[in-house]
C-alpha cells in the first residue's frame, strides 16, 4: 500500500508549485492511476514520492517513508521514461549488471527476459531496441528484484495497442498476486479501461479520487463515433438541428472522415443522416473508449465493424505517422521473438517469486563493476590505443636519441605532462563514474548516483586491476618494440628497477584513481580526466616549488626511526620496501598525485555525507 501525504514541490521562482498538496492512497492487489494533461504534476508527484525531488510531503511504502527502507529495490520497481543504460551493452549484460545491483542470482535475468517476451533479443544493443522492446526491459529491470510496489511514469507512451494491451497485463497480474501499481498517464479512457482506482491532478492539484467505474460515469462524457465521406456535411446538419430544437449537442470534427458527437444518440444521428442521404459507414456509442456499445448498419447494409477491432487489424485513419512507423517496426521484432501470450485466467504471466532473499554481500559493489566496466567495448578499445600509442612512442624516442632508458620504456618523452599508460588509466578511471552519471543503471531515472562508499571501493579495486595490467602491458610492449625494431640495446633492465617499477604502478594507478574520484565529484567523464591532466600542469610546479624552498631540516634516517617508534623489525626486508615508498612520495609528481588524491576524496566523502544529511 502507498500512502502519499501533503506531497508539495518546492516553488519555480515565480510560478507555483508543479505539486501543492497532493494526499492519495494506492491499495495493494489493485491497479491506481494517476491521471492529468501534461504539466498537471504526474511525474514530479512520483519524483517526489521516490525521494527524487526534494520537496515537502511524506510517502509510505506499506507503512515506511523510501528512506527508511534497507533495499528499496525489494520494495519498489520503477519504470521512468527509456532504460538509462549504454547503448553498446546487450540486454542480457545490462540485466546482469542489475543482478549484481540488487544482490539477486544471475539466473533471475534469463527469468525476467522470458517474461517480457526478450529471450530472443537477449545478445541485441540497448540501442538498436524499439520503443516497445526499450519497455519490455524497463518492466524487466523493475520486476528483476521482485518488488511488492510498480511505480510507472506514462508506460503505454508510445506503444502499439498490442503492447499497451500487453504491458497492462502484466501490472493487472502483479496486482492480482497482492502487489501494489501504481501508473500515470495523460489518457482518460485508458485509465478508466486499466485501472481499478483513477486519481485526477490538475495544474498540480488532486481534484477527485475514485473508482474507475464513478471516473467513467461522472468524469467521461459519451459520445457517438461517426464515420462518414460526408463528415463536414454531416456535421453541420447536425449542429443546424441542435440549434433549432435547442438542444446542448457539440459537433467535433477530427482528422479524416471522423466525427465525435456529444450529447446526442445513435439514433438521433442514424436518422438525421437517413433523412439528408448522408452515407454512414460507422456509427457507434462510446464512453470514454470501453467500447462500442452498440452497432448500426449502415445504409448500404454493410454490417458497421466494431471500432476497437478496426483500431486493432490496421492503423486507424487519424494515427500518427511515428505510430504507424512504431507498429512496423514492432511487427518486424515479432517475426525474432516469441510473444509472451496471456496465461489460462487472462492475465500475462509473471517471473517466479524470490523465496529465499540473500544476505548483502560486500562482493555485490565489485560484481556490479566487474560486469559493468566488462559489458562495453570501450575499455578494450582504450587500451588498445594505449599499447598501440606506447609502442610506436618508445620507438619514435629510441630514433631520436638522447632519452633516459626508463623514459624509453615507458614511452614518456619530456614534452607530455603524462606517458600513455597513465593516461589511458586516468581516462579509464574517469569513465567508471563518468559512465554511471551519462547512463545512470543504479538510479530510478537519470537523477543522481547513489554515492555509497562501497561502489567507490570498487570502482577503485577494478580501476586499480586495470591500471596495473596497462602499466605492466605498456612496459611489455614497448619493450617487444624496441628489441624487434633495434635488437637487445635497449631492452636492458635499469638497477634501481625496484624503485622505478614502484613509481611507475603508483604513477598509472595513481592517474586512475584521480580520473574516478574526479568524474565522482563531478560527474563528468571530461572533469575526470581534466583532474588528471591537472596534476602534471598545476599540482607538480606547485609542489616542487615547495620542495625546492629553503629547508633547515632533514628527514635522513625515516625508516630507521619509524622501525624503532613500532618496535618491530621489519621481515623479508620490509625496510627496505618502505623507504622504496618513502622516496616515491618525496618526488615532485609523487607528492603532487598523494596531494591531489587526497583532496579529491575528502571532497567525495563531503559530498557524500552532505547528500545523505539532505
Amino acid at each position: 500500500m502507498i500512502q502519499a501525504i501533503g506531497l508539495t514541490s518546492n516553488i519555480r521562482k515565480e510560478h507555483p508549485p508543479a505539486v501543492d498538496d497532493v494526499s492519495f492512497e494506492a491499495h495493494a492487489g489493485r491497479v491506481t492511476a494517476l491521471l492529468g494533461a501534461q504539466g498537471a504534476g504526474k511525474t514530479t508527484a512520483l519524483k517526489l514520492m521516490l525521494e527524487l525531488q526534494q520537496g515537502r510531503g511524506i510517502t509510505y511504502f506499506r507503512g515506511r517513508p523510501l528512506h527508511r527502507i534497507a533495499h528499496p529495490s525489494r520494495e519498489v520497481g520503477v519504470v521512468m521514461g527509456a532504460v538509462p543504460g549504454h547503448p553498446a551493452r546487450t540486454v542480457r549484460g545490462q540485466l546482469r549488471m542489475l543482478c549484481a545491483a540488487v544482490g539477486v542470482p544471475v539466473r533471475r535475468a534469463e527469468e525476467v527476459l522470458e517474461v517480457v517476451g526478450l529471450a530472443s533479443l537477449r545478445d541485441e544493443r540497448l540501442g538498436t531496441l524499439s520503443r516497445g522492446m526499450d519497455r519490455r526491459l524497463g518492466l524487466a529491470s523493475a520486476l528483476l528484484s521482485d518488488p511488492h510496489t510498480l511505480m510507472l511514469d506514462n508506460p503505454a507512451d508510445g506503444l502499439s495497442p498490442r503492447e499497451a494491451r500487453w504491458l497492462y497485463g502484466i501490472l493487472r497480474a502483479h496486482a492480482s498476486q497482492g502487489g501494489t501499481v501504481l501508473f500515470t498517464t495523460d489518457d482518460p479512457k485508458e485509465a478508466a479501461r486499466t485501472a481499478d482506482r483513477v486519481v485526477t491532478l490538475e495544474r498540480g492539484r488532486l481534484v477527485a479520487d475514485q473508482e474507475s467505474t464513478d471516473f467513467a460515469r461522472t468524469r467521461l462524457r459519451p459520445r457517438v463515433v461517426v464515420r462518414s465521406p460526408h463528415a463536414a456535411r454531416l456535421g453541420a446538419l447536425l449542429a443546424k438541428e441542435a440549434r433549432t430544437t435547442q438542444r446542448s449537442v457539440e459537433v467535433v470534427r477530427e482528422e479524416g472522415n471522423r466525427l465525435s458527437v456529444y450529447g446526442s444518440t445513435c439514433a438521433d444521428v442514424g436518422e438525421a443522416a437517413f433523412r439528408n442521404g448522408i452515407l454512414v459507414h460507422q456509427l457507434a456509442d462510446e464512453v470514454g473508449d470501453m467500447g462500442p456499445v452498440s452497432v448500426r448498419p449502415s445504409e448500404t447494409g454493410a454490417q458497421v465493424s466494431d471500432a476497437s477491432d478496426a483500431e486493432e487489424e490496421r492503423p486507424s485513419e487519424d494515427a500518427h505517422e511515428s505510430r504507424t512507423l512504431e507498429d512496423a517496426d514492432e511487427s518486424r521484432t515479432q517475426e525474432r521473438r516469441p510473444v509472451a501470450m496471456p496465461a489460462a485466467n487472462g492475465l500475462s504471466p509473471l517471473p517466479p517469486p524470490i523465496a529465499v532473499r540473500h544476505v548483502p554481500s560486500p562482493l555485490r559493489p565489485l560484481r556490479y563493476e566487474l560486469r559493468r566496466s566488462a559489458g562495453v567495448g570501450t575499455g578494450y578499445l582504450v587500451t588498445a590505443v594505449v599499447l598501440v600509442t606506447s609502442a610506436l612512442l618508445s620507438v619514435l624516442l629510441a630514433r631520436i636519441g638522447h632519452t633516459p632508458q626508463a623514459r624509453l620504456l615507458a614511452a614518456w618523452p619530456q614534452e607530455l605532462p603524462l606517458p600513455p599508460a597513465a593516461l589511458g588509466a586516468g581516462l579509464l578511471g574517469a569513465l567508471a563514474f563518468g559512465e554511471e552519471f551519462r547512463h545512470p543503471a543504479l538510479a530510478t531515472d537519470r537523477g543522481t548516483v547513489p554515492r555509497r562508499l562501497g561502489l567507490l571501493t570498487a570502482k577503485l579495486l577494478v580501476a586499480s586491476a586495470i591500471a596495473l595490467l596497462l602499466a605492466v602491458l605498456a612496459v611489455g610492449c614497448d619493450l617487444e618494440m624496441l628489441y624487434l625494431v633495434y635488437g637487445r640495446e635497449l631492452t636492458s633492465v635499469p638497477a634501481d628497477w625496484l624503485s622505478l617499477g614502484a613509481s611507475w604502478i603508483g604513477l598509472v594507478v595513481g592517474c586512475a584513481w584521480a580520473g574516478v574520484l574526479a568524474a565522482g565529484i563531478f560527474r563528468s567523464t571530461a572533469a575526470g580526466l581534466a583532474a588528471v591532466l591537472a596534476v602534471p600542469v598545476a599540482v607538480v610546479p606547485l609542489v616542487q616549488r615547495v620542495l625546492q624552498g629553503p629547508s633547515v631540516r632533514k628527514a635522513a634516517g625515516f625508516s630507521e626511526r619509524l622501525r624503532e617508534l613500532v618496535l618491530v623489525q621489519w621481515p623479508f626486508g620490509g625496510g627496505r620496501y618502505l623507504a622504496a615508498a618513502v622516496e616515491v612520495l618525496v618526488q615532485p609528481v609523487g607528492g603532487a598525485l598523494t596531494l591531489s588524491l587526497t583532496a579529491l576524496l575528502c571532497a567525495y566523502l563531503l559530498t557524500t555525507l552532505r547528500s545523505r544529511v539532505r
